[in-house]
């Protein structure tokens, strides 16, 4: 199992909680919220429409929490899950209470006002936030027109009618998220898997460079790459054709991805080419794992019984502050590149380490360890 297949990519529509399309969404709900809060304020000064006494400071109340809610909002720039949930739930809040201090909630204070709540629900929230904003609809609806039918029946009707088309709306909008999520994370993973083997390929790799580089650094281990070819594969291609040499390739992957650590990085870069990233202790750790490698390549067969050996090229760097990460990648990828045809030239089916380093830019803290420390 490779770092990649135990990191969940999650859904590109999740919710408002990073990036610059989020912080967008934010801000666009943070002004329909205040323009709301703004436009039913006005109502206090137009006669006749709204109740004195108490419901007159209920309402009041409620509007000046909707632009506070839209004041913090636009101010955070994000919301989380939990605060857009509560944002959809001050929402069914503020439908009820307007349809409660107005004199004819049935002209002032219809369900589309829900309209909103439920079309934010469907699209930000999670399945279980959306089940509850489901439920919570006809119960603000049956609320909110109580006092305006005499006929339960009628009132029934009426409730049924305007929340089953809000939640009707809401449930397909929902669907067609929840497609296009699957759409945008099927699309995200064709960019960065081999198709025919399920690897990771090498944009990938460059993609978490920067990643290893880092948590090497954080922990003072060392970065290894291991460069696999597999031996002879064109003559296996020339003698049984390319279906076999496609049943070798996804064999020897599932093989390699079943003895990858979880934290490494296992990617096709190339025809019969593979490379391994990972952090290791020093160059035993990293012989050990190579020698692992090989031997669960040797292992693996095809259906039809064929199968080859792999060169495996081993190289380690000690990434130091200030170098370009993925710079860094392919010195060190050269470099086991190198190895792995050291090791084709003495035989094959073998592990070859190359522990002489490229050079790297200075770094106080490794200005007087020994060169090999840094190989």
């Amino acid at each position: 199992m490779t770092v990649g297949q135990a990191e969940d990519h999650g859904s590109a529509l999740a919710f408002m909680s990073r990036g610059p399309e989020h912080r967008v969404a934010a801000l666009t709900l943070a002004v329909l919220l205040f323009l709301g809060g703004l436009m039913g304020t006005a109502n206090l000064f137009v006669d006749g429409m709204i109740r004195g006494g108490g419901p007159r400071w209920l309402y009041g109340t409620t509007m000046a929490l909707c632009m506070l809610a839209a004041v913090l909002l636009a101010a955070r720039r994000r919301a989380t899950r939990p605060q857009t949930f509560a944002l959809v739930l001050l929402g069914d809040l503020i439908y009820v209470v307007v349809a409660l201090c107005v004199d004819d909630p049935l002209r002032y204070a219809t369900p589309l006002m829900l309209l909103f709540a439920s079309f934010v629900a469907a699209w930000f929230l999670g399945p279980w936030e959306f089940a509850v904003n489901l439920v919570v609809t006809p119960l603000a609806v049956l609320i909110a027109m109580w006092s305006s039918y005499d006929d339960p029946a009628g009132l029934a009707i009426q409730v049924v009618v305007n929340a089953g088309m809000l939640n009707a709306a809401a449930l397909g909008v929902f669907v067609l998220r929840r497609r296009v999520e699957r759409l945008l994370e099927a699309t995200q993973a064709l960019s960065v898997k081999d198709p025919l083997t399920g690897l990771y390929n090498r944009r990938y790799l460059v993609e978490q460079a920067p990643r290893i580089w880092r948590q090497a650094r954080r922990d003072g281990t060392r970065v290894a790459a291991m460069v696999l070819d597999l031996d002879h594969f064109k003559r296996l291609n020339d003698a049984h054709g390319h279906a076999a040499g496609d049943a070798v390739l996804r064999a020897v992957s599932s093989a390699l991805s079943a003895g990858v650590r979880p934290t490494d990085v296992l990617a096709r870069t190339g025809g019969e080419e593979l490379v391994v990233l990972g952090l290791v202790g020093d160059g035993a750790e990293a012989a050990r794992l190579a020698e692992r490698l090989r031997a669960a390549v040797a292992a693996s067969r095809t259906e039809a019984g064929h199968a080859v050996t792999a060169s495996i090229g081993v190289a380690l760097t000690r990434p130091v502050d200030g170098e370009n990460a993925r710079d860094a990648l392919w010195r060190l990828i050269d470099r086991a590149d190198a190895a792995m045809y050291e090791a084709k030239q003495q035989g094959r089916d073998r592990v070859a380490a190359l522990l002489v380093p490229h050079p790297a830019p200075p770094c106080p803290a490794d200005a007087d360890r020994p060169a090999s420390d840094v190989a």
